[in-house]
């Protein structure tokens, strides 16, 4: 019967969807969805994101006050502990705080660029040690710095460039729609891979170039998630960079005009494939002296057991990240707190309601249900990490991640944006429940952002684990064509990663609800569906699940 009801899922017309829909949902199934009201979402939120947390760092006593909440929650809805007989999963980091230079200085001979911090430039170590240096190294562009064998890519060409400096750009080559993925960015360009990348090759520091588009954000976004401590799980021998940095674009084209180049003539000769590695002969030398401490934080994990004598030993893993970026001071030396009252208060608040919904259930799934608050993602998903490398089950028995980073504050939405839409099968049932909903599913909406790769469903698609994240629509009900999407464009202009991330009365939580519903749906029925969803054939992560199936001897 399930496998028929799939089918039919699969090829819903408008004239089929009315006889469709009665036979989509259990009545429990609805009721529980019921149970998702905008009180509960806005209650959690209010007390995750007060004052009081401090801004959620991890390793703080905000951090530790937002897991006994997760926690209390958990066992309120008698949840199980997930890893041993806590709900707490510890997790070891170090944090750095390197001690930057006011002012750095590019130099050529006799001439320098000087490079102010914050106002030009903002650094890092890569490193875990109390202090590293940079000696007189030349700086080295390496366009995208990226190596795609599939497209037949590859910046480097090679050369050697061990101890240098890498100036790099951000984003990967758009203009044409055949090559990577047009305006819808990969891994490829995310910063993360581009340091990697340049530790892999031996570089001792790195330089990506800021612009806003290329980044998905403003220098402020930088100011803010790169001043001050900076976490990492603790060092394991992979290759570092001594330095990390981000540069603004006018002064990347001040050291491009000290080498003798002009930076738009260097950007447009990295946009070809036989494109190679251009010494710029100016030098960077510098030493941070760092701050290392010890911090712990932990993952909150609560399980449903599954109903299925056999499946019950396969998952579907609900994920949203309770840190944000704790207190930080200000250029003008003030503390001051960063709620993250959208990123991430609401991600974990709509998990938690629904756990509560799944709770409510008369019957459990067929496959158990795991909900992780995880720690540490604005860190670098960190937490996931931890995670997906400590799961309480073998990657292959996880069936699917249902990652929840932000929720819609601007109403009900006609449209329901998937990102990664066309990796996997959960798209069918995403599809089928919007549609039940009245709503249609639509590609992301900012695809040059890179949404897939900058949340914790990432930890879980390398492993080779299909993962569903939703964006909040932009076709809002009520208001003007255009109305939602200047709404999102202007919230993360003013709000994003800032301390104006705050719950104010115009939140308007109605599309929350529902997409929190579409949600809990979707793991009721991937949990209780015969077979597990799988990657689109080609898709990058379907290797990963092969080899974790294997290993099962499937």
């Amino acid at each position: 019967m399930r496998l028929a009801l799939a089918a039919a899922v699969a090829t819903l017309t408008a004239t089929s969807l009315a006889v469709i829909r009665p036979a989509l949902l259990t009545d429990e199934e609805r009721l529980a969805s019921e149970t998702i009201r905008e009180r509960r979402l806005r209650a959690d939120i209010r007390f995750l994101s007060s004052d009081l947390l401090e801004g959620r760092a991890p390793g703080t006593r905000g951090d530790r006050l937002a897991r006994e909440h997760v926690a209390a929650r958990f066992e309120a809805l008698g949840l199980q502990p997930a890893v041993g007989t806590a709900f707490e999963q510890p997790v070891e980091l170090v944090g750095v705080t390197s001690h930057v230079p006011e002012l750095l200085r590019v130099t050529r001979g006799g001439e320098a660029v000087p490079l102010r911090l914050r106002e030009d430039y903002v650094a890092w170590s890569g490193s875990q040690e109390p202090e590293v240096r940079v000696e007189d190294a030349e700086i080295v562009f390496v366009g995208y710095g990226i190596v795609a064998p599939e497209y037949g890519w590859d910046d480097y060409k090679g050369v050697d460039l061990r101890g240098k400096v890498l100036l790099f750009m951000n984003n990967d080559p758009e203009r044409d729609p055949s090559l990577f993925a047009g305006k819808r960015r990969l891994y490829y360009g995310r910063w993360d891979y581009k340091f990697q990348m340049a530790a892999e090759r031996g570089a001792r520091a790195a330089i990506l170039i800021h612009t806003t588009p290329s980044a998905g954000y403003r220098w402020s976004v930088v100011l803010s998630s790169w001043s001050g401590e900076q976490l990492g799980l603790p060092a394991t021998g992979e290759p570092e960079l001594a330095v990390k940095a981000w540069a603004t674009e006018d002064a990347c084209r001040r050291i491009a005009r000290l080498a003798g180049q002009d930076l738009d003539a260097l950007r447009e000769s990295a946009e070809r494939r036989d494109f190679r590695p251009v010494p710029l002969g100016v030098r960077l030398g510098l030493a941070l002296r760092n701050e290392v401490v010890r911090r712990t934080s932990a993952n909150v994990i609560g399980r449903l057991p599954g109903s299925d004598p056999s499946l019950a030993r396969e998952a579907v893993i609900y994920t949203a990240h309770h840190d944000h970026y704790g207190v930080k001071a200000q250029a003008s030396g003030e503390p001051v707190v960063y709620n993250g009252a959208l990123d991430n208060a609401s991600g974990v608040a709509t998990m938690l309601a629904v756990a509560e919904a799944f709770a409510t259930l008369a019957e459990r799934p067929r496959r158990s249900i795991l909900f992780a608050s995880v720690t540490a993602e604005e860190q670098g998903l960190l937490g996931s990490q931890y995670l997906a490398r400590h799961l309480p089950l073998a990657a292959g028995r996880v069936a699917a991640n249902v990652n929840v980073d932000g929720a819609n504050i601007w109403g009900r939405t006609r449209d329901v944006p998937l990102i990664g839409l066309g990796k996997s099968s959960l798209d069918d049932w995403v599809r089928a429940l919007a549609e039940m909903q009245g709503r249609r599913v639509v590609p992301e909406t900012f695809p040059d952002k890179g949404a897939y790769y900058r949340s914790d469903h990432l930890s879980f698609a390398r492993l080779g684990v299909p993962a569903a994240y939703l964006d909040a629509g932009t076709e809002v009900v009520g208001r003007p064509p255009g109305w939602g999407r200047e709404q999102q464009q202007a919230w993360e202009d003013a709000h994003y990663h800032q301390p104006s991330d705050d719950l104010t009365p115009d939140w308007n939580l109605e599309g929350a609800v529902e997409d929190a519903r579409l949600l809990f749906l979707l793991g009721v029925k991937v949990a209780n569906a015969p077979n597990a969803p799988a990657w689109r054939p080609g898709d990058e992560f379907e290797p990963a699940r092969k080899r974790a199936l294997a290993e099962l001897g499937r």
